[in-house]
């Protein structure tokens, strides 16, 4: 039987000693973000997305072990473990291979088939089954018991068919070879339980598709449907495909099949066998695209996490409304709240000229530079206004930000302690500036499934999710460094080898101590360990420090390597330290430093570019002048947008209205797509040719692979 180790070299494409090396850095307690970053020798520079992969594999191969041994153990305790069924067990590859042939073995329920076995049968369905030619009426005579209370030939017969179905059903390449059918042949069918009701799933009221072209949009889709009770769903076959699967492994080939068998064997497939593997095949469907959804998530939250943050300027939150005014709050470069109002743009005429004019006034006294203003309710109306106000700032810019999660953010305990002397909604208007100047820092506040970047993700499993988005959360944070002096709590809480008490620890100690001057110094933070601080040291910033290694992504470990590189190639030219160690020879320079290559690479990267933000490297946000309403749009316009997500069947582009736009999959590229993925990405910015406007419908239809040949 292949080792762990051997199955994941074969399925990743890695060297089997790089998978045994990362296993084993796994089970000493070190976090992906750690291995992927600072123990590139040993796992030969496999990125962090083939680490999680790798992870999460051997989790489950581990499981599917451990679950082998415990059926082995309770087959062997019945006294029934052959030395063939001890071998299928090993050879199992997934956890219904193990069931199934755990299943005849497993204690059931009481059955119609138990009940026949203990009415004394089972040797009258073994006799029958044997299908020698011998009569099942003449068989039966000899079971007739009133004490068991087998009254007629009849009831001898029925038991016996019990019997067969049961253990036909029981059988592990029957159900294997059915499963595979239904996968192969088999199709979704959906009918409407009121055909004349009105709904969002009219699409699936009468809907036939072969399980083989299923997407994965619709298999949720159609799931919540029938949850919400307005679908019927069915699993169907060919003909009688799976019946005479079933037959075809229960009678004994010869001419004068048994008539019995076959009915029992029918009827195993009708009431026992089907109906079961309808279930499998549904939750396998469901398991497949809960897997592509929480993937598909995943990807869109990468790129919005790591948009470029806007530095280094005062910025001015509002966070639109009707009822309750639009809500106001400037924050310095910082992030620190310097002002907080709250006016009535929507009210009318004379309560916007009110609205401009406190906001004017706000912006002069501290100097806005950009405006950051939440897409939700009454954005299109604080849009306008902010245009007229800005024909008095021409220095100044807006973007919108989506504000999806914030006012999950603005109600939870973390922003009353944040924010306690702040209302509610003033909380959201700060996290929508802070959004903008730092989306990764206020991102982190908030769940990743209140963000607003995937599709149908309350119908996946919610533990699955959350560890998929917590690790991308994870290895955003890793990958942009974190500055310990003024990081939050929250933020902390992401760095490698942190937890919510040591990212609290952190924050006490600084406020105690006042700002850290170096990494060494972490190593007196309560409950801030070795190990702890050999995962979480690398991913931390000090800018303040005297060592400018402590402001870079060199590890303390690496820091006596990085002196010597320096001091190797002699320069004063910093930053072109990557080119020099290549002329120099990277494998002659590595044995030099006494480290691998792959690290000294980075080193040199690192040092290059002491204290770099790999988001500055992506195209920046679109800041605003001007405002589009859905009316200004014609077909033919071309416009400039950003990606706001992507999902199945397409990609939302906001084109500056308040509507985002709708790029079909067939018009992202001029080439066929799996997905739009493939070939976008959230945060993208993209040029798009308005295809169509519905008003009436809100909806706008957009194509990208037209850009460039509007007239």
């Amino acid at each position: 039987m292949q080792s762990i180790a051997e199955i994941l070299s074969q399925e990743l494409k890695q060297k089997q000693e790089y998978v045994e090396n990362v296993i084993q850095l796994i089970d000493e307690g070190n976090t992906i973000p750690f291995i992927a970053r600072y123990r590139k020798e040993m796992h030969g520079t496999m990125d962090d997305t083939t680490l999680r992969n790798l992870e999460t594999r051997l989790t489950y191969l581990r499981n599917l072990e451990q679950r082998r041994e415990e059926v082995k153990k309770s087959i062997e305790n019945q006294g029934k473990l052959t030395d063939a069924l001890s071998a299928a067990i090993d050879a199992a590859q997934t956890m219904t291979e193990v069931e199934d042939l755990y299943r005849p073995y497993k204690q059931k329920r009481r059955t119609r088939g138990s009940i026949a076995r203990e009415k004394g049968l089972s040797p009258l369905a073994e006799a029958i089954f044997a299908q020698d030619g011998t009569e099942p009426e003449i068989l039966a005579r000899d079971y007739i018991s009133q004490e068991l209370g087998v009254l007629t030939i009849e009831d001898a017969l029925a038991g016996a068919n019990d019997i067969i179905a049961e253990e036909l059903s029981d059988n592990a390449e029957i159900r294997k070879g059915l499963r595979e059918l239904a996968m192969r042949r088999g199709s979704l069918v959906c009918k409407a339980e009121d055909s004349d009701a009105e709904s969002v799933y009219t699409l699936y009221y009468d809907f036939n598709q072969p399980i083989t072209r299923l997407l994965d949009h619709q298999i949720l889709a159609i799931n919540r449907g029938e949850k919400e009770g307005i679908l019927k769903v069915s699993v169907t076959l060919p003909g009688n495909e799976g019946a005479a699967l079933v037959c075809r492994a229960a009678l004994k080939p010869q001419l004068n099949v048994s008539a019995f068998v076959r009915t029992a064997a029918e009827d195993s497939f009708e009431r026992l066998i089907f109906p079961s593997i309808q279930r499998e095949i549904r939750n396998e469907l469901t398991d497949r695209a809960s897997q592509g959804a929480i993937h598909n998530f995943a990807l869109n939250l990468k790129p919005l996490l790591m948009q470029p943050p806007v530095k280094g300027f005062v910025t001015m939150g509002l966070d639109p409304g009707y009822r309750n005014g639009c809500k106001v709050a400037v924050v310095d470069p910082t992030g620190k709240v310097l002002d907080t109002a709250v006016v009535y743009p929507t009210f009318s005429e004379k309560k916007k000229q009110e609205a401009i004019a406190i906001l004017s006034g706000i912006m002069r006294k501290h100097n806005v530079k950009h405006i950051a203003i939440g897409n939700g309710t009454a954005s299109r109306e604080t849009e306008a206004m902010t245009v007229e106000m800005l024909r008095s700032f021409p220095d100044a810019s807006y973007a919108i930000v989506n504000e999806a999660g914030a006012s999950v953010y603005s109600a939870s305990p973390l922003a009353a302690e944040e924010f306690p002397n702040y209302d509610v909604n003033l909380r959201s208007a700060v996290s929508i500036a802070r959004r903008l100047q730092d989306p990764l820092a206020e991102l982190v506040k908030i769940d990743p499934k209140a963000i607003g970047v995937g599709q149908y993700q309350h119908d996946c499993p919610q533990k699955e999710l959350d560890a998929a988005l917590g690790a991308v959360v994870e290895d955003c944070v890793n990958a942009v460094g974190v500055d310990v002096n003024t990081a939050s709590r929250s933020l902390l809480e992401q760095v490698s080898g942190l937890n919510s008490t040591t990212a609290r620890n952190i924050v006490a100690y600084r406020e105690e101590n006042g700002p850290f001057t170096g990494r060494s110094q972490l190593k007196k933070v309560p409950k801030l360990g070795p190990k702890a601080f050999e995962q979480c040291a690398g991913f931390l910033r000090i800018p303040e420090s005297k060592e400018v290694l402590d402001n870079t992504g060199v590890h303390p470990e690496s820091y006596p390597a990085a002196k010597a590189l320096l001091k190797l190639l002699n320069t004063d030219d910093r930053t072109s330290l990557p080119q020099q160690l290549e002329s120099y020879g990277t494998a002659r320079a590595a044995e030099s430093c006494g480290v691998g290559e792959p690290t000294l690479i980075d080193i040199a990267r690192e040092l290059s570019k002491p204290g770099r933000d790999p988001r500055d490297e992506l195209p920046a946000p679109v800041l605003r002048k001007d405002v589009l309403e859905m009316k200004d749009l014609k077909p033919g316009m071309e416009l400039t947008g950003t990606v706001r997500n992507v999902i199945d069947f397409g990609v939302f582009v906001d084109i500056g209205v308040h509507q985002d736009g709708l790029v079909h999959i067939s018009e992202v590229a001029n080439r066929r797509l799996n997905h739009p993925s493939e070939a976008v990405k959230v945060g993208d910015i993209v040029k798009v040719v308005v295809l169509s406007v519905d008003e009436k419908r809100h909806r706008i239809s957009l194509s990208m692979k037209q850009a460039g040949k509007a007239k």
